[in-house]
């Protein structure tokens, strides 16, 4: 597990050290309610978003998931899509470069270029007072890499079964939410959890951390507690 390195080292700002440009702003013109697929020039997947009924209501908490290594962005949409329209979340889940996300390969660059992007558009297109990350295994990695390195946008991030954080510079304190199963055959909790969210914890991060008696998974309770935690 590479630990997140001590706040406030900060080398120049751009997609190679995973600092995001977008930021919310008053829509430019309303987009659709429901499911959309968005895909590039030649129709490969770039993403899958969700936004719940009226858009013109109150604005959305914006949530980014991050499928796992080999996922598709359906994966990421799934993590919290039978809980968005409950809580008013507008969900944005992209799809990795490559078979996961940069970071986990050469360091920051396709993915937070693309992921700037659909942050772009969806403030374009959807009133958004809040954004938070989420992600599940080497998804969740990202979501808390990217998501201490973005502080000032986002204010929290839900960890599903991460195996690190690995911020190579920090701004902001973002709250951050994470589970893990006692017996996860994939991200041992020992070597992982276990092990960063002290870490988190002593780097004056706030932290709320559950274990649960169960293997590389979601269970429905954690994802139901992971967006009650969202809400405040």
């Amino acid at each position: 597990m590479v630990e997140p390195v001590p706040p406030h080292r900060q080398p120049e700002e751009n997609p190679r050290h995973g600092r995001l440009a977008a930021r919310p702003a008053p829509p430019t013109a309303l987009a659709a309610a429901g499911l959309a697929s968005l895909t590039d020039p030649d129709g490969a997947p770039l993403a899958l978003a969700y936004a719940p009924e009226p858009v013109d209501g109150p604005p959305y908490r914006l949530v980014l998931l991050l499928h796992g290594a080999g996922g598709s962005a359906r994966q990421g949409l799934d993590l919290l899509l039978p809980l968005a329209d409950a809580h008013r979340l507008l969900l944005v889940a992209p799809q990795a470069v490559a078979s996961s996300w940069d970071l986990i390969g050469e360091g920051f660059g396709a993915d937070v270029r693309r992921i700037d992007a659909l942050l772009a558009m969806a403030f374009a297109g959807y009133p958004v007072a809040r954004v938070a990350f989420g992600g599940f295994s080497d998804g969740a990695s990202y979501a808390l890499s990217l998501g201490l390195t973005n502080g000032d946008l986002v204010d929290a991030v839900v960890a599903f079964s991460p195996g690190f954080a690995a911020p190579l510079v920090t701004h902001g304190r973002p709250r951050v939410y994470v589970s893990h199963g006692t017996r996860d055959p994939v991200l041992p909790v020992d070597v992982c959890s276990r092990r960063l969210v002290p870490r988190l914890r002593s780097l004056g991060y706030d932290v709320t951390y559950d274990e649960f008696p169960g293997h590389h998974e979601i269970p429905p309770t954690i994802r139901t507690r992971a967006t009650a935690w969202l809400a405040p």
